[in-house]
């Protein structure tokens, strides 16, 4: 199955760009019927290339990707992020140089994500640089902010982490089901919503709108925010439907980093919008 957030080529889960599908789910109970209890391997992407390539095909605990591996990279990639935003909070002054650093920052670490994108398999270096230069980022905003709106930062992480619990809730109680056609709405929409707020930056830019435009800090602009936030969410639900489809067919081990790759930027995207949104909200 092929996910996508903030950056959307990323790949899904997969050696030979194929991809499980959104309308697929892994075969179980071969005892009690199941077409694939004489071949287990039948239905596996992964297994069936190792035949492809003369190799014997692996049992699907065996150098394949657990929900241990997503959990140990995505709290080592976010821990990056983490690290990253608590030393440039500390380290660097408000000033503008400081907001130099932070824009630069942001260039790098879309520069890293980028190339990760289009790599065929996980670079740990890339995905951990992403993640330095990313906190670097956060952590130059998050004072910004928080020099303007006290607790600004720490509102945004709590929002961000009410966010992420409910949409794993409601996925995994079944409410949302990620299907090949939710999927391609939802990333029209936010096709459409990137592609606006582009056209919205140059406007502003070259001062047809002013105070932000559609990124202002009124109504409209809280209406946006909230849009923004609803697609992370949506991202969020790729990002589980991905995992969950990587490890039911057995994902190469080190594939867990693209969980962690891909985990991480929906999760900076929403603290991002929730950031601004709580600063909305904290204006007189």
């Amino acid at each position: 199955m092929r996910s996508s957030n903030p950056v959307f080529s990323r790949r899904g889960f997969s050696r030979d760009n194929g991809y499980a599908g959104f309308n697929t789910a892994p075969q179980a109970g071969y005892a009690q019927g199941n077409p694939y209890a004489q071949n287990p391997y039948a239905n596996n992407p992964y297994a069936q290339q190792d035949l492809q390539q003369g190799a014997p095909p692996q049992a699907p605990a065996t150098g394949r990707m657990t929900m241990d591996d997503v959990v140990m990279r995505s709290g080592l990639t976010l821990g990056t992020v983490a690290v990253g935003a608590i030393l440039a909070w500390a380290l660097l002054p408000i000033s503008a140089t400081s907001y130099g650093l932070a824009v630069g920052s942001a260039i790098i670490a879309f520069v890293l994500a980028m190339i990760q994108s289009f790599k065929r398999t996980p670079v740990p270096a890339l995905i951990l640089g992403y993640a330095a230069f990313e906190g670097v980022f956060l952590g130059v905003i998050s004072e910004m902010y928080n020099s303007q709106w006290s607790g600004a930062p720490f509102q945004a992480v709590l929002g961000t982490l009410a966010v992420s619990a409910a949409t794993l809730l409601v996925y995994k109680a079944g409410w949302i089901r990620v299907t090949a056609r939710y999927a391609r709405i939802g990333m029209a929409i936010a096709i459409a919503f990137v592609l606006l707020m582009a056209v919205n930056l140059l406007l502003v830019a070259f001062g047809v709108a002013d105070n932000g435009g559609l990124r202002s800090f009124g109504p409209l602009g809280a209406l946006v925010g909230v849009i923004a936030i609803l697609l992370g969410a949506f991202f969020l639900t790729l990002d589980f439907k991905q995992i969950e489809d990587g490890i039911a067919y057995g994902a190469p081990k080190n594939e867990a980093w693209l969980a962690a790759f891909g985990l991480t930027m929906t999760l900076v995207w929403i603290y991002v919008e929730m950031l601004r949104l709580v600063a909305i909200f904290s204006r007189d």
